[in-house]
């Protein structure tokens, strides 16, 4: 065990072995990346629960980035090796002493659970580690390796979450290992953006996940439902599951676990053009992780009383307008509207989301995705986490658009959370940033990093962030930064109207 006498250094003594890691940067930040949190979930471990890693003799060489899941994302362009042997984690430290107890943030990445990596350069944990902090990443399996349920499954052990697993995994390992890396693993911040987002928030909501973090923070993302209503329940995910074994002609797990995992992979392809929750392998109800719809969970307050941050951003449809509501027209948008939400509700849509002329269709259609997609859950979040428990809560509404980010689309927060400023290619932009870019990044990053540290996002020489309550303040991340009411408040309360026990209609599974 390390101690004061031995501080965190280059060689790291984990529960499975030592690893070195990189020398410390210009900022002091130790960086380990590609150690294995679980055992390669290959072979017989196949959609099985995931194992504790097998433990090495001697050192082993943690200096750059393990590979990620497969990604599902048909012609995903994004660079990197993909293996079905994913489960692995990094670290980033500034500790100079082994029983320093930094403040500890383990980041869950984005990519609907279906692409996505913890070696995207936007969420290198350097510079957030520089300011006290232990930085966690990992990778964790996706789509149908990560999320097949099925009854065969079931005769094992609870079957349709193994990626969720995989981050209770990731957990457990910082849990048992992060003392060594100077990191107070009773002070756990999980945090993560759109599918990492809905990741804390379903594992708030699970009883496997209680004690394992102790704060959270979701970007865009809460409850992973939406646009087609809730999660996939149980039978939903299980027909899916059976009918794809059925349709590959193998007829039995035993026979799949077999088969390349490029070539599984392949044949369970996603786009955009699908709908993340319900037309993919993802997260879904299997009574054992995810015991029910999470915001159903919330409402009953038996998701975890820890404080939360949560927020979304002005325009989180950009990447998403394939699931808009048909709106060439501005009469085809209101009869779509009226099919989802009835003739009785028919006032109420035309004063939140006028369909007037073409232009007045697409912003409505525009509003009306971004809403359902990411904007309404996160807002439900904050105000049944408020209710239901006496935690403290903080929201925000990033808005902030510049030439380095023209756009406020989903994802372009990150690189200012961890002060990266990378590229902002998801909206077609490669300005470099500029000065007051770098401003924002270094509030938001002391916001973050405040938080994560105890509850609360304030501090010297920051704007005031009041806590969310009835009034429905949130912070505007933007020029400038200021408390003002949520903007969208009519909008999101008119959606959740819609909600039945916290649980969205499953009548909308066939709206098109």
């Amino acid at each position: 065990m390390i101690t004061k006498s031995t501080p965190p250094g280059r060689t790291v003594r984990t529960r499975a072995g030592q690893v070195r890691g990189a020398t410390r940067d210009a900022n002091g930040v130790l960086a380990f990346k590609g150690i294995p949190y679980a055992a390669p979930p290959v072979g017989s471990l196949r959609w099985r629960s995931p194992q504790p890693p097998t433990p090495w003799s001697g050192v082993r060489d943690a200096q750059a980035f393990g590979a990620a899941s497969l990604s599902s994302l048909v012609d995903d362009p994004r660079p990197g090796p993909r293996n079905e042997d994913c489960l692995t984690l990094n670290v980033w430290t500034a500790a100079q002493e082994a029983d320093e107890k930094r403040p500890v943030m383990v980041w869950i990445h984005g990519g609907g659970f279906q692409f996505g990596s913890s070696a995207n350069p936007a969420t290198d944990g350097a510079l957030l580690a520089a300011k006290g902090v232990v930085v966690v990443s990992f990778n964790y399996r996706l789509g149908v390796l990560g999320f097949l349920a099925h009854p065969e499954l079931d005769a094992e052990a609870p079957s349709g979450n193994y990626g969720l697993l995989d981050q209770l995994a990731a957990l457990r390992w910082v849990e048992a290992n992060i003392a060594a890396f100077g990191g107070d693993g009773d002070n756990v911040t999980l945090f993560g953006e759109s599918a990492g987002a809905m990741a804390v928030g379903i594992l708030m909501a699970s009883p496997l996940a209680h004690g394992l973090f102790h704060k959270a923070i979701c970007e865009s993302g809460a409850f992973w439902d939406g646009r087609h209503g809730p999660l996939q329940g149980f039978d939903e995910a299980r027909a899916r599951g059976t009918a794809f074994v059925r349709n590959y002609g193998s007829g039995s797990i035993a026979a799949l676990r077999a088969v390349p995992a490029e070539q599984l992979n392949a044949a369970a392809p996603w786009s955009f053009a699908q709908d993340h929750v319900t037309q993919a392998f993802s997260p879904s109800i299997d009574r054992h992780v995810v015991p029910d719809v999470p915001a159903r969970r919330f409402q009953r307050g038996e998701q975890m009383h820890i404080p939360l941050l949560s927020g979304w951003n002005s325009a989180e449809e950009f990447p998403f307008m394939r699931l808009a509501l048909p709106h060439h027209q501005p009469q085809a948008f209101r009869t779509a509207t009226e099919a989802m939400f009835g003739k009785h509700r028919v006032a109420d849509v035309r004063t939140l989301y006028p369909a007037d002329t073409d232009a007045q269709a697409k912003a409505s259609a525009a509003a009306l995705t971004g809403d359902m997609v990411v904007g309404e859950q996160c807002w439900q979040a904050l105000r049944l986490h408020r209710s239901s428990t006496r935690a403290p809560v903080y929201g925000y509404h990033f808005v902030y658009t510049s030439p380095y980010t023209p756009i406020a689309s989903h994802v372009t927060e990150i690189p200012f959370v961890f002060g990266t400023l990378t590229p902002q290619r998801v909206i077609g932009s490669t300005a470099p940033p500029a000065e007051a870019d770098r401003a924002l990044s270094l509030t938001m990053m002391s916001y973050w990093v405040n938080f994560a540290t105890s509850g609360d996002p304030n501090g010297p020489g920051l704007p005031d962030w009041p806590a969310y309550d009835e009034t429905d303040i949130v912070q505007i991340l933007g020029a400038p930064i200021e408390a003002r009411p949520n903007p969208h408040a009519k909008r999101f309360r008119f959606l959740g109207s819609f909600r039945e026990d916290g649980a969205l209609p499953m009548r909308w599974r066939d709206i098109a």
